[in-house]
């Protein structure tokens, strides 16, 4: 980021709260994106000239109003606006690991946009040259591996999802920030076995086979917004099914 010498601060009033003012309306205007991480505290001290205990004071004022997360060792990150659902949640697995174990994290294996391709082109109604994200990760519950997961989804759908850190922001959070709605999911359930590397990744033997629950999530207009495939450790993961009348 250049680093050029900005003049929205005076001296009419009190500099935090025009620090703040200046935050959130790069916020609302879209030059600071929901889940993306701000400048750092020397970097606004610099670029308007004021001290740090100032810049701190306009940042901490916008996390207590929840439009920023500051998170410790990572920096400070764009919260988005919230949006409120009607309809009962549907949550993933890492979701569902939430509520039922003290510690749940990720380890993010990979991030990368690639072109669709026939696969996935037919599963999100796109051209196979248009771009989706894929991405690949450990969670953990309780510090234990418990699951891989692999996630597709459509640039169109976030397009700066790259410069989203999803080890602070779940992804149900960065729909959310974009408004998108996931209405409901088509699930299927399988065993099947991992490649060597990825039974080292989950820290199981050769001959234990792992649960595939497949998601296809849409969204309220029927689009298909993500594809997840998670590959559940047999030996400390249950799935239950309800129905109901």
């Amino acid at each position: 980021m250049e680093m050029n010498k900005e003049k929205e601060i005076n001296y009419k009033s009190p500099i935090y709260l025009q620090l703040r003012e200046v935050i959130r309306n790069k916020i609302d205007e879209g030059e600071y994106l929901p889940g993306t991480a701000i400048p750092s505290e020397n970097d606004f001290a610099e670029i308007y000239g004021i001290n740090r205990l100032t810049v701190r004071n306009a940042i901490d004022a916008l996390v207590n109003e929840g439009m920023l997360k500051s998170v410790q060792g990572k920096g400070v990150f764009v919260s988005g606006k919230k949006v409120d659902h009607d309809l009962e949640t549907i949550g993933g697995f890492t979701q569902s690991m939430q509520e039922k174990f003290t510690s749940v994290s990720t380890k993010e294996i990979v991030k990368s946009l690639r072109s669709a391709g026939e696969k996935y082109a037919r599963i999100f109604d796109i051209d196979p040259m248009d771009k989706i994200y894929y991405i690949k990760r450990i969670c953990y519950a309780d510090k234990i591996p418990i699951s891989i997961e692999e996630i597709f989804i459509p640039q169109y759908v976030v397009p700066k999802l790259e410069g989203i850190d999803l080890s602070v922001f779940s992804l149900g959070e960065v729909y959310n920030f974009y408004g998108i709605q996931i209405n409901h999911a088509v699930q299927s359930l399988d065993l099947t076995k991992l490649e060597q590397k990825d039974k080292r990744f989950l820290g199981i033997d050769t001959d234990l086979a792992v649960m595939l629950l497949e998601s296809t999530n849409y969204d309220v207009k029927e689009r298909v917004i993500e594809y997840n495939r998670t590959y559940a450790r047999s030996d400390k993961c249950n799935f239950n099914v309800n129905f109901h009348r």
